[in-house]
C-alpha cells in the first residue's frame, strides 16, 4: 500500500477514558537514552513499585552489555579481541547468538560488530569534512558477525580479530524494554508500557480499560491523529534518519550505516516495525532501514506475525501486506495522554 504524506511521527495515546488517574509514568535517562514507563492501577503506591522495578532491571541490563562501562562483560569480550575467549554470563551469550542469528538473517545488514567503525562518523555537529574512505575501509574490515565466535560448552565469546569491537545499539533498548515490562507485567498491574526512546512494548490495558493503540500523526500538524494500530502486548520499533544526521556539502548523510559498506544509508526517511518482541523488533527497524524498501519489505513479508510501516525519501508510505491502517475522516486533536515514539535514537 502506498500513500503520499510529508512525513509521520508515531505516538501512543489512549483513545478513551483520559480523565481517569490510572496511569502512572516515569520518564528518566537509562542506557543514554530516554526511557518512560508507565503502569495502570488504580494503587499508585503498587504503580510506582512495578515502575522503579523496571527501572532497576534497565539498570541491571545496562551494566551487563554497556561497551562504555569498563567492567561490563562486554567490555572485557572488547579487550580481549584477537587475544583470547572470554567467558560470560548465560545471558549476555545468549542476546549475542540471538544477534548472530538475526545478522544471517538479514545477510550482514544487522551485525553487533558495526561497533568497529564508532569512531569514524560523528552525527553531534563537529564534523565537517567526509571521513577518509581508507578510514573507513579500515573499520569495515573489522565488521563480521562471523568472526564472533560462541563456544556453547565453555560460555565463551571470541572476537577473532583484533581491533574488533561489539555493540549493542542496535538491539540493547529493546531487550531492556522487553525485560522491563515483563518484571513489571507480573506486579498485578492492569496494564503497563515501556517506551525506550522509540522502542515500545505493552502489555494489559490502558487506563480506560481498552486496547492500547498507537496512532500515526503527520510531524507538521502534531497531534492530529490521521490513523491508528491496535498494539495490545505488541512492540512498536521506529528509526528514523530525520533528527539525527550531518550535512556536508550541501548532502545530508544519515547517522544510519550499512555495516557491509560503511556509508550512511540512503532511500528511507524512517522504518517502524511491529511484532510480539521488542528485541527483533529493534533489530529489524535497522537491518530493514539498511536493506532498503525493496528487499526490506520482501524479508519482512516471510516473516510471520511481523509487519512494517515504510517511508521512504520522498515521503511515501509502503507497508508490509498484512498491515493494515485504520484511518480517520477527520483528525484527532488535543489528547492530554500523548507519547512520540518517534523519536530518534542512535542504532
Amino acid at each position: 500500500m502506498i500513500r503520499n504524506i510529508t512525513s509521520l511521527l508515531l505516538l501512543i495515546l489512549s483513545l478513551t477514558a483520559l480523565g481517569q488517574k490510572e496511569s502512572h509514568t516515569k520518564v528518566l535517562l537509562l542506557m543514554g537514552s530516554r526511557f518512560e514507563l508507565t503502569a495502570v492501577s488504580p494503587d499508585q503506591e503498587k504503580a510506582i513499585k512495578a515502575i522503579e522495578a523496571g527501572i532497576t532491571e534497565i539498570k541491571r541490563i545496562e551494566k551487563l552489555i554497556s561497551s562504555w562501562d569498563t567492567n561490563s562483560q562486554t567490555s572485557e569480550v572488547i579487550r580481549n579481541a584477537g587475544i583470547k575467549p572470554v567467558i560470560v554470563d548465560q545471558e549476555l551469550f545468549n542476546l549475542i547468538r540471538r544477534s548472530i542469528k538475526i545478522s544471517e538473517l538479514t545477510y550482514g545488514a544487522f551485525d553487533i560488530s558495526y561497533a568497529s567503525m564508532d569512531k569514524i562518523w560523528r552525527f553531534d555537529g563537529k564534523m565537517k569534512t567526509l571521513p577518509d574512505s581508507s578510514a573507513i575501509a579500515a573499520s569495515v574490515a573489522k565488521i563480521n558477525y562471523k568472526n564472533i565466535i560462541l563456544n556453547p560448552e565453555k560460555r565463551t565469546v571470541f572476537l577473532k580479530e583484533k581491533g574488533m569491537k561489539i555493540g549493542f545499539g542496535a538491539i540493547g533498548k529493546g531487550y531492556a524494554a522487553n525485560k522491563a515490562l515483563d518484571i513489571m507485567s507480573k506486579m498485578n498491574l492492569m496494564g503497563a508500557l515501556v517506551n525506550a526512546s522509540g522502542d515500545l512494548i505493552s502489555w494489559g490495558k490502558d487506563e480506560g480499560g481498552k486496547d492500547w493503540k498507537i496512532g500515526i500523526v503527520n510531524p507538521r500538524q502534531k497531534g492530529k491523529v490521521f490513523s491508528w494500530l491496535n498494539i495490545n502486548e505488541t512492540a512498536v520499533v521506529t528509526s528514523g534518519n530525520y533528527e539525527k544526521f550531518v550535512t556536508i556539502n550541501g548532502q545530508t548523510y544519515s547517522h544510519i550505516i550499512d555495516p557491509r559498506t560503511g556509508y550512511p544509508v540512503k532511500g528511507l526517511s524512517s522504518v517502524s516495525i511491529i511484532c510480539p518482541n521488542a528485541e527483533l523488533a529493534d533489530a529489524l527497524a535497522t537491518s530493514v532501514f539498511v536493506l532498503g524498501k525493496e528487499k526490506g519489505l520482501e524479508l519482512i513479508n516471510q516473516l510471520k506475525g511481523i509487519e512494517c510501516l515504510l517511508i521512504t525519501d520522498k515521503q511515501e508510505l509502503f507497508t508490509s501486506k498484512n498491515l493494515h491502517l485504520d484511518y480517520i475522516q477527520k483528525p484527532i486533536t488535543n489528547h492530554k495522554y500523548q507519547i512520540k515514539i518517534g523519536n530518534e535514537h542512535a542504532k
